[in-house]
This record gives C-alpha cells, sequence and structure tokens, in this order.
C-alpha cells in the first residue's frame, strides 16, 4: 500500500491534481488561492494561482488592473508615478502638474534638464540666445525685456563702448561731456593718472589732473605766483592782463582785501583808497 499525498490544508488527495507546495507542505488549488493567494489592491478580489501578478510598493495587483487612474491606460509596460495613492500615467502626470517651456509649449517632463528664470521654464535646449541663437545653457546670459542674450551678443548689441579702447562697457564707468569711459581708461592726459573719482580739469576736450593743468595751462596769480585752477577757493579777480586769488588780492601796502573795494593801479602795485590817497 502506497504513502498517501494529500492537501496539507483540506487533507484531499493530491494524486491526479494540481497542487502547490508552500513550505514544503503541498495545498489543493482550492486551498492555495483562498490561504494564500494575495488580494489585488484595485478590484479587491483574489489574485488566482493563475493570473498575471503585478507587485508595487507592497501591493499586489491584477494586470488588467494594473491601470492609470485617469485615463484607464495600462501601465504593465508604461512609465507610471503613484499620486495620493492612485497610480498615474507619465503622460497624465505631466499634463497635470508639470510645467511648460515657455519657448516651444511642450510639457517639460521630470526628470529632464531644464532652465529655471522669473518664475518660467524651459527646456534646456529652447533656452537660446536671441542673438546668435546658441543654447545658453550654464553660462552667464542678460534679460533685455522678453529676450535673453549670452553675454557677447548683448555687449556687441547694446552696452557702449568705451571712448578710449572701443570696448563694450558692461558695468560702472565715468561719463564726460556725453561719452563713457572705463574707469581705468579715464586718465590725465598728460601724466595719465586715473581720473575716476578724483578732481579734474580740461582743455578744450581734453582731461587734465589739477596738477598738469596748473603747470601747462593755468594762469598765475599776481601775489602769490602760484596757479588759478578754479578748485578750492577757486574764485579769481581780473583786472587788466593780470589775475588773483581772491584771499590775494588785497593793498600792495596794508594789506587790506580789496575785494568789493574801490582800488587804483600804481605801476605794479594795487592800492586801496586810502593808501592812494595818502600818496
Amino acid at each position: 500500500m502506497s504513502d498517501r499525498f494529500d492537501c496539507k490544508n483540506c487533507n484531499e488527495s493530491l494524486y491526479g491534481r494540481k497542487y502547490i507546495q508552500v513550505e514544503d507542505n503541498p495545498h489543493c488549488i482550492p486551498c492555495y488561492d483562498r490561504l494564500h493567494a494575495n488580494t489585488c489592491q484595485e478590484c479587491k478580489e483574489i489574485i488566482s494561482h493563475n493570473a498575471k501578478e503585478l507587485f508595487y510598493e507592497n501591493r499586489h495587483y491584477h494586470e488588467h488592473c494594473f491601470r492609470c487612474f485617469r485615463c484607464d491606460r495600462s501601465l504593465a509596460d508604461e512609465p507610471f508615478t503613484n499620486q495620493d495613492d492612485a497610480l498615474v500615467c507619465s503622460d497624465c502626470y505631466c499634463n497635470e502638474f508639470s510645467s511648460k517651456c515657455v519657448a516651444c509649449d511642450k510639457t517639460v517632463m521630470p526628470g529632464s534638464r531644464m532652465l529655471e528664470y522669473a518664475g518660467s521654464q524651459w527646456h534646456e535646449d529652447c533656452f537660446v540666445c536671441q542673438g546668435c541663437e546658441k543654447p545658453i545653457g550654464a553660462e552667464s546670459f542678460i534679460p533685455d525685456k522678453n529676450a535673453y542674450y549670452c553675454v557677447p551678443c548683448y555687449e556687441g548689441r547694446f552696452a557702449p563702448q568705451c571712448s578710449h579702447c572701443k570696448k563694450p562697457l558692461t558695468k560702472g564707468g565715468v561719463t564726460y561731456k556725453d561719452e563713457v569711459w572705463h574707469r581705468e581708461c579715464f586718465f590725465c592726459t598728460g601724466c595719465k593718472t586715473p581720473l575716476a573719482g578724483q578732481p579734474f580739469t580740461s582743455q578744450g576736450d581734453t582731461p587734465y589732473c589739477v596738477k598738469c593743468f596748473s603747470s601747462l595751462y593755468a594762469k598765475k596769480c599776481a601775489g602769490c605766483n602760484t596757479a588759478i585752477t578754479g578748485f578750492g577757493d577757486g574764485k579769481y579777480v581780473s583786472f587788466e592782463d593780470r589775475q588773483w586769488h581772491q584771499p590775494c588780492f588785497k593793498c600792495s601796502r596794508c594789506s587790506v582785501s580789496l575785494v568789493g573795494s574801490g582800488f587804483f593801479p600804481d605801476r605794479d602795485l594795487i592800492l586801496c583808497t586810502d593808501c592812494n590817497n595818502d600818496d
């Protein structure tokens, strides 16, 4: 007499019948489905032993139940995501939640390379310079109204040119007589000292530092014999072919200030009224 071969659960003979081994114990098909088969997350029915089963995040699905919550497309061979415990295909997710590229108006797919600026998004290849039409990528750029330019294109099209070196002026600088210079290009015509932030004057349209202008062009005070530059106490008095700093314009004898007063020339001297009357 042969040994018995029975279902571990219902003890019915398994000779000539299909069975499934669970932890070395044979089970008939009905017992296996009832005791060990998983329940489908979607339809809540048993996933029988001969049904194709899909598994995702500790959840089990019939193959035909593994579908997009919104468009009902099968997700068995499609990319998908999980939104509020519901399965959603990539197309539905992108249409509802993903940004659109402002250049091509197509969806910026999750995980794809994108650029964002001022609340707008672009595909990396769509964010191009308005001038040369090359992708800007991670390079520096300059916005101009609704257009974007790489630095070389912007400088070539819009940036003012330095009056000295003729190169674009992109930041800072000096403005003089309606023209612009780089700070390092605006220097004294005489000694080449930079004039940015320093007092200077000009001869015609040519800028000079105070020292160079004084030595080259300034008139000399008839009182102290130093240059009248127009800087500091720059007011002066002119009479015939002579000039004086205001503090130097005083009586040659008593040294009283003659500014705003009557005076009398006496050869190389200038005299106040009292000293002139004494003569």
